[in-house]
């Protein structure tokens, strides 16, 4: 177990400046050093009060957890080091650990410290206390289309950022678009990330994504049909899974759902799409155009990048310069916690209590 700990220690904490190989084609800039804005920290799990978790993926699970000494809170995301070498998940786990270290915008989490034990590995993650936009739609049933809009517009300004770095998600879904107190949006786990080969985010030489064409990425839901037929990854997958997160807010499930994940992924193929009647004109002709089959026609992968999608008519009176100052949708709050909200404000001297 300690050599497995001094492994991970070798292979997470980097030391020295950024010197990045210019002279390499245009391929992904790789570095031997790397100074982490995010520094390795010596925490250790005692140092905080965990809370409830906020989600459980096949080697992680991201918990509340707010620091003893400062009361800050944090999303923690807990990782399984035995899991992740077992399962050869090392490379993937640096590279979201050094591609979140770079990224800075306000409608992506931000990477504050790392930490590891003998068992786990740490990431300190933005806590986004307004929930997951899957909590919204399911609480809601559905979105207004007003809804949809303010929280489209701000996925497409992340992902804007995110693709001219030359990085693409590849997991883009509700459970991963997650809500700050004020309820806007934030893109979160970039376990999934893979840098376009002329990206301008520097990777270490063992941190890096799968290189083949035919690796399968990303929730069975949301993967395009390209990435069913073993196509390699473009900005065009992150598109057409943002336009079936937007058929999700719009009618309360995705668009190629079934009974199986067979069944879902012969309706990918087939884009067997069904628009509710209640979608408008706009709504749809959106979507139609994310799902498109071929991913250069997607609005905002085609040669006129974003302002293609930007200028859509559904997006039409978006203010893009300012949409993190724009008043977001209210939040639906949990059953609970809306019939504690409920006791607190409503007049106990109805039900003859007194205190």
């Amino acid at each position: 177990m300690l050599a497995m700990e001094k492994e991970f220690d070798s292979k997470l904490k980097i030391q020295g400046n950024n010197s990045s190989n210019s002279s390499n084609g245009g391929n992904v800039q790789r570095s031997k050093s790397f100074a982490f804005r995010a520094p390795q920290e010596s925490f250790t799990i005692q140092d905080f009060e965990l809370g409830k978790i906020y989600g459980v993926g096949s080697y992680s699970k991201v918990v509340r957890a707010k620091k003893k000494d400062t009361g800050t809170v944090y999303a923690l995301k807990i990782m399984d080091k035995k899991f992740i070498t077992k399962e050869n998940k090392t490379a993937y786990v640096k590279l979201e650990r050094i591609v979140l270290d770079q990224l800075d915008h306000p409608g992506i989490v931000r990477l504050y410290f790392t930490f590891q034990d003998t068992f786990s590995l740490y990431m300190a993650l933005e806590s986004c206390e307004g929930g997951e936009l899957f909590d919204q739609i399911t609480r809601k049933g559905r979105l207004s289309e007003d809804e949809a809009r303010f929280y489209a517009a701000e996925v497409v300004d992340a992902l804007e950022y995110i693709h001219n770095l030359g990085l693409i998600h590849r997991d883009i879904k509700p459970e991963n678009l997650l809500l700050t107190n004020e309820g806007h949006i934030k893109i979160a786990d970039f376990g999934s990330v893979k840098p376009m080969q002329d990206s301008s985010i520097t990777v270490l030489p063992n941190a890096a994504s799968d290189d083949k064409a035919c690796t399968f990425v990303g929730t069975a839901a949301y993967v395009p049909p390209e990435v069913l037929n073993s196509s390699p990854a473009t900005f065009g997958n992150d598109l057409w899974a943002l336009g079936c997160t937007l058929y999700q807010m719009l009618s309360g499930t995705s668009p190629f759902k079934d009974a199986s994940e067979w069944l879902t992924f012969q309706r990918i193929i087939a884009r067997d799409i069904r628009f509710p009647e209640y979608f408008s004109d706009k709504a749809k002709d959106l979507i139609d155009k994310l799902l498109d089959i071929e991913p250069t026609r997607r609005p905002g992968a085609g040669p006129d990048g974003y302002k293609a999608l930007k200028m859509h008519p559904f997006f039409a009176g978006v203010d893009w310069k300012n949409l993190r100052k724009q008043v977001p949708p209210k939040l639906a709050l949990e059953q609970v916690v809306q019939f504690i909200w409920l006791l607190k404000h409503m007049d106990i001297q109805t039900f003859g209590i007194s205190f």
